[in-house]
């Protein structure tokens, strides 16, 4: 359940469901499995252990959006259409046309998709209602985007946008580096990537490598910019943040997840202690790390409105 890597979007006009409510209307789109010739279904799903679409822990909202895919590779649809196409030509007397070629494509990834298997992934998204905030555990964007297009597609008005600070993140990462060391209660740490702005697009990185020295510095004066920089939060969490406001690799020290694991809990008690937890920590590090990097943009033309 621990969230891996971060994308943040700004929930645009607050957030007004109470927790049973979002619960219905996620009901009204749950996730159906893949029907015969279905290549994907996609519809929320329990984020947790209890039967309940939407986990609530105090003022957080946990949700999960499930899409069950057909597993079907080209390369399997387009060797079983040569194979009927021989056996076609040598019972017609003649090799097989374009038009009967693509009609007998068409043939055989039907019957195939109908005996697919079907591969089922779950992404999960943190509602924090106090902070506004839509927190999605993704990797890629588009993982993201869809969990997003998919609330606004349930949701009558919903709307959130990727959070924008202020200052970029790319260039307060430069002024960290060139200082020496991150603000308030943040700590750089030895992962770094540094990009070329001209359009070589050379690139440099280090991991688990001091980056103290002027090597760096040089890098930066000489102008590359930092695309991903590692972090580390009051001691607690560690993470790569990103020039486009990712979080990636985020993992809380052992202390945290020692106080989380420490105790003999029921699975569905020990679920809420790391949610607990998690958003506790989380939701402050976010806070400090928004303020850091100038505020938020959204938030602040919401408060001058």
């Amino acid at each position: 359940m621990w969230f891996k890597n971060l994308i943040v979007f700004r929930l645009a006009s607050g957030w007004v469901l109470s927790p049973g409510e979002l619960d219905e209307q996620l009901s009204y789109r749950p996730l159906i499995p893949c029907a015969g010739y279905d290549m994907q279904t996609v519809g929320w799903v329990f984020p947790g252990l209890q039967e309940r679409l939407v986990h609530t822990v105090n003022q957080h909202l946990l949700i999960a959006l499930g899409v069950d895919q057909k597993i079907l590779p080209a390369s399997v649809i387009n060797q079983v259409t040569r194979e009927r196409a021989a056996e076609m030509a040598a019972e017609q007397g003649y090799p097989v046309g374009r038009r009967q070629m693509r009609e007998l494509k068409e043939r055989v990834a039907d019957e195939l998709r109908a005996r697919a298997f079907t591969r089922r992934s779950m992404t999960r998204a943190w509602i924090d209602t106090e902070n506004d905030l839509l927190v999605v555990d993704a990797a890629a964007p588009a993982k993201a985007e869809e969990l997003v297009a998919t609330l606004r597609d349930t949701i009558n008005g919903f709307s959130a946008v990727l959070l924008e600070t202020e200052k970029s993140p790319s260039v307060s990462m430069s002024a960290w580096l060139m200082f020496g060391d991150a603000p308030g209660r943040f700590h750089i740490e030895q992962d770094l990537e540094l990009q070329s702005v001209k359009d070589d697009k050379s690139m440099v990185r280090y991991v688990r490598h001091p980056l103290e020295g002027k090597e760096v510095q040089k890098h930066i004066s000489s102008g590359k910019s930092p695309t991903k920089l590692g972090l580390s939060w009051n001691d607690r969490a560690s993470f790569l943040l990103t020039a486009d406001m990712q979080i990636k690799r985020f993992q809380f020290l052992d202390i945290i997840k020692d106080r989380s694991e420490g105790q003999d809990q029921a699975a569905e008690e020990q679920f809420d202690i790391d949610f607990t937890l998690m958003t506790g920590e989380l939701s402050q590090m976010l806070k400090e790390l928004i303020e850091e990097l100038g505020g938020d943009v959204k938030a602040g033309t919401q408060q001058a409105a």
